[in-house]
């Protein structure tokens, strides 16, 4: 790794499904601190680290909408799930040093400050980490989607996707032996193949923005630091 930091802020975004471990659901303390221990290693580079969780890993919008549930409603149940597993990762942050802020788009003051960009860019100066929860605070928009938006609006020069895998991959890695490994892809081939990395809108706005993506695994120890410095496995999206 090089003296200088890569970039000055960055974005990651989280799925609740990686808080999981090797769980079926919830939270699996063990790799909720790993991922935390994994954040304070890029922090101490002195790159400022805003990140999105999501909440499949506790309750899923769209899978509340196809089991008949009104499709608002459920998205609505799916930003509290995100605020939970937010406050897991903050407290998670703080235990190893690391001083963090917790932002909801849904305004809930008792657990969280409400998301303010200018209060959010002045805890980033004062080398504060910043989780912003609730996704985007609408329904119908994926926290894909609020990655995207938060990373534009922070003015963050990549946005780093920690996934069960490292990097997007022809097929299911899991499924399919024969699946190979992308180390670039464009916005125009994740557009065109219907490439299931982030949905679209999200896609869209990264482009529109010129924000890379960067697809890497958060489950091996040490990887967000190296895909943040260019090592490592992954997949970049520009």
């Amino acid at each position: 790794m090089t003296d200088t930091p890569p970039y000055k802020r960055v974005l990651l975004k989280l799925s609740g499904e990686a808080l999981m471990g090797k769980g079926q659901f919830g939270l699996d303390p063990e790799t909720v601190n790993q991922i935390a221990l994994d954040i304070k290693e890029v922090v101490e580079l002195g790159i400022e680290v805003c990140i999105v969780v999501g909440g499949g890993n506790i309750f899923r919008g769209l899978s509340g909408a196809a089991a008949g549930m009104e499709r608002s409603t459920a998205d609505y149940m799916g930003m509290l799930a995100t605020v939970m597993n937010s406050l897991a990762m903050q407290n998670a942050l703080e235990q190893v040093g690391v001083p963090t802020r917790v932002q909801t788009a849904i305004p809930m003051e008792t657990v969280a400050e409400p998301y303010i960009r200018r209060r959010a860019e002045r805890h980033l100066a004062k080398g504060r980490v910043v989780i912003f929860g609730a996704g985007t605070g609408n329904p119908y928009f994926t926290t894909d989607t609020a990655a995207a938006l938060r990373a534009s609006e922070m003015g963050c020069e990549v946005l780093l996707k920690g996934t069960k895998v490292d990097g997007v991959y022809t097929a299911d890695p899991v499924k399919d032996s024969e699946a190979t490994r992308y180390d670039t892809l464009s916005y125009r081939k994740v557009f065109t193949d219907d490439i299931g990395v982030m949905d679209h809108s999200a896609i869209a706005l990264t482009r529109e923005n010129n924000i890379p993506i960067i697809v890497f695994s958060i489950y091996e120890t040490g990887s967000f630091a190296k895909a943040v410095s260019g090592n490592g496995c992954f997949t970049i999206i520009q």
